[in-house]
């Protein structure tokens, strides 16, 4: 049986420490857990069984391995520290006998995103990146025709536009809209994109390193690798669409609870094919995972054991690839979810009549 391996980290400490260690998430304060991940060696969290390609009946194993820094801790400490407990942490996973490993949340945006891990190790990696690109764009799509947002005339922009997602993300939308705003804190790389794409896009491209350029938008997709969120309720127009990629978050949780007229949504959730079984709860509903685990699950359906999304350029070559061999083994955007609950077709009526009611204000 082929196997792959996936590795996790603690993104909100005292909740994601308490899904496996219930009285350590307990005792412990969050600055604690923060200090005490440098000591922490990686952590075997549990089997992945029931996979199953919808199109060869092939079945695969896995396993979740888990690095114990935080976000935080990946930026506080030196890179060659943490590019070490990363590597630890894909040992193990080759200690279990997994063919192919993926890169979660931080270890993959760390560093150069994943290429001199893959150096280190003997089983190939991937970052998963190029599969949460196609989810997110999909799901952005979907939502917009669910809120009624024609997207050929929409306004969208996205958020972390020169990042290694962001700027796929990016290219391919400026194909689908009406306007599109590229966001991110270099002025000079976002001018380079603009000047490279706007002779051969649909889009009229503009560039901004100010968040108050969201009110113009009707769709935004964010993925950043900040460690704290950098969207707030007030740069958002009503009736609009978030799409969330970043992990730790990029949206506030203070929009959900401040504004009923926006819909936010979590980037990248996808159905995985088979009777799964992730025996871990990562806060998702049985049978679901992100799109980068997804990447890697795909992968060893296909038997495609070689470093496969790494670095900070990813191609839409690779993700037209990796998007036709996920919907053949019968991977599928999922349902929406925001922060970590359902999306149901009667929050979004209620969003968009929310929305309307304070336009019409």
């Amino acid at each position: 049986m082929d196997t792959f391996a996936f590795i996790i980290h603690p993104i909100d400490p005292k909740r994601d420490v308490s899904r496996k260690y219930p009285l350590l998430g307990k005792i412990f304060s969050e600055n604690q857990i923060n200090f005490f991940s440098t000591f922490f060696p990686p952590v075997y969290i549990s089997e992945i069984t029931g996979i199953t390609s919808a199109s060869t009946g092939k079945e695969i194993k896995g396993w979740f391995v888990a690095c114990p820094f935080t976000p935080r801790r990946m930026l506080e400490l030196p890179e060659p520290m943490v590019y070490r407990k990363i590597i630890q942490t894909g040992r193990m996973a080759e200690r279990l006998g997994a063919q192919m490993l993926g890169l979660g949340a931080f270890t993959s945006v760390v560093g150069d995103a994943g290429l001199t891990i893959a150096r280190a190790l003997n089983v190939p990696v991937t970052t998963g990146d190029a599969y949460t690109v196609s989810m997110a764009v999909q799901a952005i799509r979907e939502a917009a025709h669910q809120m009624e947002i024609p997207l050929e005339s929409a306004t969208a922009a996205v958020v972390g536009a020169t990042g290694a997602i962001g700027r796929v993300c990016a290219e391919l939308l400026a194909d689908a809209v009406g306007e599109l705003y590229l966001i991110g804190r270099n002025i000079e790389m976002l001018a380079a994109l603009r000047e490279q794409w706007q002779p051969h896009c649909r889009a009229r491209l503009r560039i901004s390193a100010d968040m108050d350029v969201l009110s113009q938008a009707q769709l935004v997709l964010t993925v950043t690798s900040a460690v704290h969120d950098v969207i707030r309720p007030e740069n958002l127009q009503p009736g609009s669409v978030v799409c969330d990629v970043a992990r730790p978050r990029d949206v506030s949780a203070m929009v959900a609870a401040a504004r009923d007229d926006i819909l936010v949504i979590d980037g990248g959730m996808v159905d995985v094919p088979g009777c799964v079984d992730f025996h871990f709860n990562f806060g998702f509903p049985e049978g679901k995972a992100y799109a980068c685990m997804a990447e890697t699950i795909a992968l060893t359906l296909e038997g495609r054991f070689e470093d496969y999304t790494l670095g900070k350029e990813i191609s839409r070559t690779r993700v037209d690839e990796i998007t036709e061999i996920a919907t053949r083994h019968g991977f599928r955007l999922s349902g929406f979810r925001s922060f970590e609950r359902e999306v149901t077709a009667e929050q979004i009526d209620v969003v968009r009549r929310k929305a309307l009611a304070s336009k019409r204000r």
